[in-house]
């Protein structure tokens, strides 16, 4: 009888080292590098985010400071009784003018600009022959007495027509007109050379003026 003895055994064989010793350190240094180049890299970004909350936190503070500051400048005060009463007064008071504007607006008063324009236009239009004795104006303009004198009774419709012309007197006609004969006696002469006139009274109202009334 045979048998057959196998000597192989692989633990003889020469065995192919993968990680030598030296591989081993040089991938652990690069390993160490590699870690302290991250942990550096980590340490300057936090380093960049931290200045960056600080300048934030101290840009906050500066903001509360302020904002304390603010209020306590303009801290709200309480309503002033002595200043709600003259603003009360003082709006009383504008109204009270709004109202006098618009009376004189409406001319419920009146004439409001006075009556030197009416004896501008008088002036205007004197004429040779013709004179004025008195002249009256009430209210508005709307009553307006004239007498005066003329030497010849056709000066006195002349003169009306003008006067009724002037822009002051547009819209006025005079209700009445009372003429009458008299003399003028010069001084020292003889009563056959006095000198005829006669003596006009116009009136605008429906109570006519009567000659020689004194003006008003």
């Amino acid at each position: 009888m045979s048998q057959q003895i196998n000597l192989f055994n692989p633990i003889f064989l020469k065995q192919k080292k993968i990680f030598t010793s030296v591989a081993m350190l040089q991938a652990l240094a690069v390993l160490l590098v590699g870690t302290l180049a991250l942990g550096w890299y980590a340490r300057q970004s936090i380093g960049a985010l931290q200045q960056e909350v600080d300048a934030s936190a101290a840009q906050l503070e500066r903001k509360k400071t302020r904002l304390a500051s603010v209020k306590a400048e303009f801290v709200p005060r309480g309503k002033s009784r002595e200043l709600a009463a003259r603003i009360d007064a003082a709006e009383a008071e504008l109204k009270g003018l709004r109202e006098v504007a618009a009376v004189l607006q409406r001319g419920q008063f009146g004439n409001t600009e006075g009556y030197a324009e009416y004896f501008r236009a008088f002036a205007r239009q004197s004429m040779g022959g013709l004179w004025l004795t008195a002249v009256s104006i009430a209210g508005a303009g709307a009553e307006i007495g004239v007498q005066g004198r003329a030497l010849q009774p056709a000066l006195v419709p002349n003169f009306i027509g003008r006067l009724t012309a002037e822009p002051v007197m547009q819209g006025k006609t005079f209700d009445s007109l009372q003429i009458k004969q008299a003399q003028l006696r010069n001084p020292g002469a003889a009563a056959s050379e006095a000198a005829p006139y006669v003596e006009f009274a116009l009136q605008s109202s429906a109570a006519p003026a009567a000659p020689g009334a004194p003006a008003k």
